[in-house]
């Protein structure tokens, strides 16, 4: 882990989701304050690309986060 949190980490969904207990922290220490460099989600951000609120930092959908 970096340390270095996420520059969007105050306002992404990742952050939320994990502080209401749907989102294990694994997510948290891996990418938002960890290697947030390999998150997909940073790079869709990044380049103004649309990324849904419940896809993980790995690209992945999680439908049980979608509408929460």
């Amino acid at each position: 882990m970096t340390g270095n949190a996420c520059k969007w980490y105050s306002i992404c969904p990742m952050r939320r989701f994990y502080r209401k207990g749907l989102l294990d922290r694994k997510w948290i220490d891996e990418y938002c304050k960890g290697d947030w460099h390999k998150c997909v989600r940073y790079h869709m951000e990044a380049k103004g690309q649309y990324h849904p609120d419940w896809m993980l930092p790995d690209g992945s959908l999680d439908e049980s986060l979608r509408g929460r």
